[in-house]
């Protein structure tokens, strides 16, 4: 395998360049690492940022799942319900 396949192969299978997956992946780590904060602060101020952890995870994982699902769709890949 090839070093431009290595930086190449995973981000063709779900649509995208070298550098949209770079920057989806790096929009995903801020969000995270907000959402991370959130959750410590959480732990020590239970009153605080109560919901912020999980809307985050509910959020992300909606968008990755619908980015996916388009991607299947465009690439005729969809799998039969």
């Amino acid at each position: 395998m090839g070093v431009r396949q290595l930086f190449s192969e995973h981000p063709e299978t779900v649509g995208e360049t070298y550098s949209e997956h770079m920057g989806t992946a790096w929009s995903f780590s801020a969000r995270l690492l907000g959402a991370g904060l959130a959750c410590f602060v959480h732990g020590i101020f239970p009153f605080l940022f109560v919901k912020t952890g999980s809307q985050a995870i509910t959020e992300l994982h909606e968008r990755m799942v619908t980015h996916r699902r388009r991607t299947e769709i465009s690439a005729g890949t969809v799998a039969a319900e």
